[in-house]
């Protein structure tokens, strides 16, 4: 078997423009919409977004390669790196830190050069032991090759499925100052195909003992919020690809046993990172309900305490609201809660749960579909 990198003019890398220029211009259309409709929210509800982008890109990265980390405490890292005052942080691992230091500094250092130091750093920020689960590995530098030929496998242990073979480490040196001289130079080549192309080229290398496609996917990012002058991050290119995880292996094996015209690769990228915009509405479910709430009350006057107390709930306020709680919330008295409660009432933003008493509890007057 010939693999792609064992080709005579590799890396000289080729694709037809003309059939990938439709695709390329609706995704440029579409980051243009989502990025438009996200600034139009304002610079708190914009901070949430880029949050729960970021923690599902690294939640997400991660489970491509089967490892599952804790949501609170990526969440929780991420928010303390972003100097984001949210409730509830709690105290991360050392993994997830390193995966988090990895992410933030491709995405909100995206315009600084990609440099063989840096992804030396980042690869020793994933393995912070030195250790890949219960294997030693060799970390902050190239494999070595010390166990046989790198493999790029998928699948469960005693059932991988081998989808290619890397350049043999002594190559990887000359291999990746190639690609980094070409990531940096400007070729004239729209950033976006850019991020699908050095994906591609980074995994075919393949120039770590681990963590290939965890930095492939940073790298993918970096291009992309290059591609959108912008640290901030919206879509998540990584939980697409774990959506649709067989087919992605599917067109990595494919096109390393193909000949150097990678135009199906560019086609499905594309395809790929057209479905991650669109689920943007999903992954931010959330924040945008939070943006329609608040549009749709624009006129009504608030005190702060009421402010207060809403963002709560809209934030995923535990159990019934009372005026007891928001007493407590608030820390105003009962017959201030209480006026500040029927007040709301009054203008529509709040309604008085059914089971009443002294248990009488309220709730958010439901939303018009935004």
């Amino acid at each position: 078997m010939t693999y792609i990198h064992e080709l005579g003019a590799w890396p000289d890398l080729r694709w037809n423009l003309n059939m990938l220029a439709a695709r390329l211009a609706g995704v440029r259309h579409s980051q243009g919409r989502l990025l438009g409709r996200m600034e139009s929210l304002g610079f708190q509800l914009r901070s949430e977004a880029v949050l729960e982008t970021l923690t599902a890109d690294v939640l997400k990265s991660s489970e491509i390669e089967g490892e599952h980390l804790n949501l609170d405490q990526v969440r929780s890292s991420i928010a303390r790196r972003l100097g984001m005052d949210v409730v509830g942080l709690v105290p991360a691992d050392r993994d997830v830190e390193g995966v988090v230091d990895m992410m933030l500094d491709a995405t909100q250092r995206y315009a600084e050069p990609l440099t063989e130091e840096r992804l030396l750093s980042w690869h020793a920020a994933l393995f912070p032991t030195g250790r890949s689960g219960l294997n030693k590995i060799v970390v902050g530098t190239w494999r070595e090759d010390a166990g046989g030929p790198m493999q790029v496998v998928s699948g469960p242990f005693g059932r991988e499925k081998i989808h290619f073979e890397a350049p043999a480490a002594g190559l990887i040196p000359a291999e990746m100052a190639s690609f980094l001289a070409w990531f940096e130079a400007d070729q004239g080549i729209d950033q976006v195909l850019k991020a699908g192309i050095a994906h591609l080229w980074f995994v075919t290398i393949h120039p770590f003992e681990d963590g290939n496609g965890r930095i492939a996917r940073a790298i993918t990012d970096m291009a992309l919020a290059r591609s959108e002058n912008s640290a901030q991050r919206f879509y998540s290119m990584s939980a697409q690809i774990r959506t649709e995880r067989a087919d992605y292996y599917h067109m990595l094996e494919r096109t390393q046993k193909s000949d150097l015209d990678i135009t199906t690769w560019l086609d499905w990228f594309l395809d790929c990172l057209a479905r991650a915009i669109a689920q943007a509405d999903q992954l931010l479910g959330g924040v945008l309900e939070k943006a329609h709430f608040w549009e749709k009350h624009a006129q009504v006057v608030m005190n702060d305490r009421q402010r207060k107390v809403l963002n709560r709930v809209l934030n995923g306020f535990e159990g019934k609201l009372t005026s007891s709680k928001w007493a407590k919330l608030t820390k105003a008295s009962q017959d201030t809660a209480s006026r500040d409660i029927v007040d709301l009432v009054k203008k529509g933003v709040l309604v008085r749960d059914e089971a009443g008493g002294r248990s009488t509890s309220y709730s958010l007057v439901k939303a018009d579909p935004a």
